[in-house]
C-alpha cells in the first residue's frame, strides 16, 4: 500500500498522459527487473539446497556404514570373548601341559584386543564428528527452508503488487479512452455550433449583398430623379428640398449598410478561420488519438505478457511448493 501510494504520488506530480505511461513503464521495468534478480537468487537457493540435500545423503550413507563397522566390531569383540572364555577353560585343563604356549596366546590376545578397542575409540570419535556435522546441516537447513519461506511470502507481494499496478495502469488507460472521447465529443459540437454560425454568416452577408445591389440601383434611380430635379429646380425649389434630404437619408442608410456588410464580412471570415483551425486541431487530435490507441495497444500486449508470466511463475511457486 506504501508503494502504491507513493507511486500515484509520483504520477500526479506528473502533468501528461504521455509522461504518466513513461513512468508506469520504468516502474514496471524496474520490478520486472527486481523479480528476475529474485528468480535467479530463488535458483541459486533451489540449487545450493539440492547440493546440501545430496551431501546429507552422503554423511548419512558414511553414518550408516560406521554403524555397520561398529556393529561388526562388537560382534567381533563378543567372539573375541567368547573364544577367550573358551581358551581360559581349556587353559586350566592343560594349564600344566602349556603354560608356556597359554602364556604367548594371552600376550597375543591382549594385542590384539588393544587393537580393537584402539580401532572403537577411533569409530567412537568419528561417529561424534558425524553426529556433531549432521546436526549442523539439519540447523542449516532449517534456516534455508525459513528463507526459502521467506523469498515465497516476497514473490507473493510482489505479484500482489503487480497485480495492482495492472489495475491501475487499465484504471488510467479507461480514463484516458474516456477523456479522448469527451473531447471528440467537445469538438464535434463546436464544429457544427461554427458551421452553423458559418453558414447563417454567409447567408446574412449575401442578403446583405443584395440589399447594397438593392440599395445601389435605388441611388442611380435617384441618381437620374435628382438630375432631372435640377432641370427642373426653376419649377419647384420646395420638391428639390425634400429631394436633396431623402438623398442624404439615403446615403446614411447605404453607409449603414456598408458598415454592416463589412461587419458580416469580418465575421464570416473571422467564422472561416475559426473552422479552419477547428479543422486543424482535430486533424491533430486524430494524430494523438491515433498514437494513444498505439500505446494502447502495447500496453495491453504487456498486461497479456505481464499476466502469462505471473501464470508461469504461480506454477513454478506450486510446483516447487508440491
Amino acid at each position: 500500500g506504501k508503494e502504491i501510494t507513493l507511486l500515484m504520488q509520483t504520477l500526479n506530480t506528473l502533468s501528461t498522459s504521455e509522461e504518466k505511461l513513461a513512468a508506469l513503464c520504468k516502474k514496471y521495468a524496474e520490478l520486472l527487473e527486481e523479480h528476475r534478480t529474485s528468480q535467479k537468487q530463488m535458483r541459486m537457493l533451489q540449487k545450493k539446497q539440492s547440493q546440501l540435500v545430496q551431501e546429507k545423503d552422503h554423511l548419512q550413507s558414511e553414518h550408516s556404514k560406521a554403524i555397520l563397522a561398529r556393529s561388526k566390531l562388537e560382534s567381533l569383540c563378543r567372539e573375541l570373548q567368547r573364544h577367550n572364555r573358551t581358551l581360559k577353560e581349556e587353559g586350566v585343563q592343560r594349564a600344566r601341559e602349556e603354560e608356556e604356549k597359554r602364556k604367548e596366546v594371552t600376550s597375543h590376545f591382549q594385542v590384539t584386543l588393544n587393537d580393537i578397542q584402539l580401532q572403537m575409540e577411533q569409530h567412537n570419535e568419528r561417529n561424534s564428528k558425524l553426529r556433531q556435522e549432521n546436526m549442523e546441516l539439519a540447523e542449516r537447513l532449517k534456516k534455508l527452508i525459513e528463507q526459502y519461506e521467506l523469498r515465497e511470502e516476497h514473490i507473493d507481494k510482489v505479484f500482489k503488487h503487480k497485480e495492482l499496478q495492472q489495475q491501475l495502469v487499465d484504471a488510467k488507460l479507461q480514463q484516458a479512452q474516456e477523456m479522448l472521447k469527451e473531447a471528440e465529443e467537445r469538438h464535434q459540437r463546436e464544429k457544427d455550433f461554427l458551421l452553423k454560425e458559418a453558414v447563417e454568416s454567409q447567408r446574412m452577408c449575401e442578403l446583405m449583398k443584395q440589399q447594397e445591389t438593392h440599395l445601389k440601383q435605388q441611388l442611380a434611380l435617384y441618381t437620374e430623379k435628382f438630375e432631372e430635379f435640377q432641370n427642373t429646380l426653376s419649377k419647384s425649389s420646395e420638391v428639390f428640398t425634400t429631394f436633396k434630404q431623402e438623398m442624404e437619408k439615403m446615403t446614411k442608410k447605404i453607409k449603414k449598410l456598408e458598415k454592416e456588410t463589412t461587419m458580416y464580412r469580418s465575421r464570416w471570415e473571422s467564422s472561416n478561420k475559426a473552422l479552419l483551425e477547428m479543422a486543424e486541431e482535430k486533424t491533430l487530435r486524430d494524430k494523438e488519438l491515433e498514437g494513444l490507441q498505439v500505446k494502447i495497444q502495447r500496453l495491453e500486449k504487456l498486461c497479456r505478457a505481464l499476466q502469462t508470466e505471473r501464470n508461469d511463475l504461480n506454477k513454478k511457486v506450486q510446483d516447487l511448493c508440491a
